[in-house]
């Protein structure tokens, strides 16, 4: 899909990659003997899942699959596991996978089961945060996305939006675990309101009003783990997208964080939450797609700090 930043080149290769100066603000680190407790999950160019611990070299991720395949990787809220999408010559799964790299992956629900004999496309599978659901979007082949829930083990997969009129991008979960955000509007492509859907199946509208700068959410609204702000990408005139942060009560209010006055088209998306006040974000400025983080509220509106080179569909996550 050519709105998602994930499936753009990752132009600079591992090997072709100065080392990083990380700040002592947060950021990246995984490889070696660094045991991943909290920190990035992301995939590269093969289309693997990788991840990078705070603590480590962002120059040296660790590896946890190897035949391709993946996307939009997101790790468990205690650090442990790390759920992607996988797809196969047949269709798609959602598959999970420790980030101690101790096991191989495994398969948790498939496309064209019985439970969704017509479930297709799945996207942006996220954890909730005691580790017992996935929620995810998929597509039952009306054009628009829908969101479900499915158990770690594989059991109880529930469609939790029923709106055939309404497409649903990435879920967030909020602090109690009861409910997501997620972006929403009337095709996956134009994602221009914000909605709260339970883990029960219901749906209710946040906004449908982003502010003056942004048109649409390109990828993912993430909800602060407070539970008062939210993080999105947002669509800009200019053909670019921008990260926003602002409160969740007033989500018409959000302030623009990071910009690249020389590059009107750069992709910054992905955004997700690292603490309270500091945002990870993808971006494509200068030619490059890596990881990047801005603190909030911004100071100054600049492209961030750098964290992690070569990299795409960036989560965080650990205790």
């Amino acid at each position: 899909m050519s709105r998602m930043v994930g499936a753009l080149v990752l132009a600079a290769s591992l090997a072709a990659c100065e080392p990083i100066d990380i700040d002592d603000g947060g950021g990246g680190g995984g490889g070696g003997n660094v045991l991943f407790t909290r920190g990035f999950a992301f995939v590269r160019e093969d289309r693997n899942v990788y991840v990078v611990d705070d603590a480590g070299d962002p120059n040296s991720p660790k590896r946890l699959t190897t035949i391709g395949g993946a996307s939009q990787p997101a790790v468990s809220r205690n650090g442990r596991s790390v759920v992607f999408v996988h797809q196969t010559a047949t269709g798609f799964e959602l598959q999970t996978v420790p980030t101690d790299a101790s096991t191989g992956p495994s398969t948790v629900f498939a496309s064209g089961t019985t439970a969704c004999a017509n479930c297709t496309n799945f996207r942006y599978p996220t954890f909730s945060p005691n580790g017992s659901v996935i929620v995810f979007a998929f597509n039952r082949g009306s054009g628009n996305f829908a969101l479900g829930r499915v158990n770690v083990d594989g059991s109880t997969f529930q469609v939790l939006t029923n709106q055939p009129s309404t497409s649903f991008g990435a879920p967030s979960f909020f602090p109690d675990g009861q409910s997501v955000l997620a972006p929403s509007g009337s095709t996956s492509t134009q994602l221009s309101q914000l909605s709260r859907v339970s883990l029960t199946g219901t749906v209710s509208s946040i906004t449908n009003d982003l502010g003056n700068e942004v048109l649409w959410v390109v990828n993912r609204a993430a909800v602060s783990p407070d539970g008062q702000q939210v993080a999105l990408d947002g669509r800009l005139s200019s053909g670019g997208s921008r990260i926003f942060v602002g409160p969740l009560s007033a989500p018409n209010t959000i302030s623009r964080v990071t910009d690249h006055p020389g590059e009107p088209g750069a992709q910054d998306t992905f955004p997700i939450w690292m603490n309270t006040s500091q945002v990870g974000f993808l971006s494509n400025a200068g030619g490059t797609t890596n990881i990047y983080r801005v603190s909030v509220p911004a100071t100054t509106v600049g492209s961030g700090t750098l964290l992690i080179p070569s990299a795409g569909d960036p989560s965080y996550g650990g205790p």
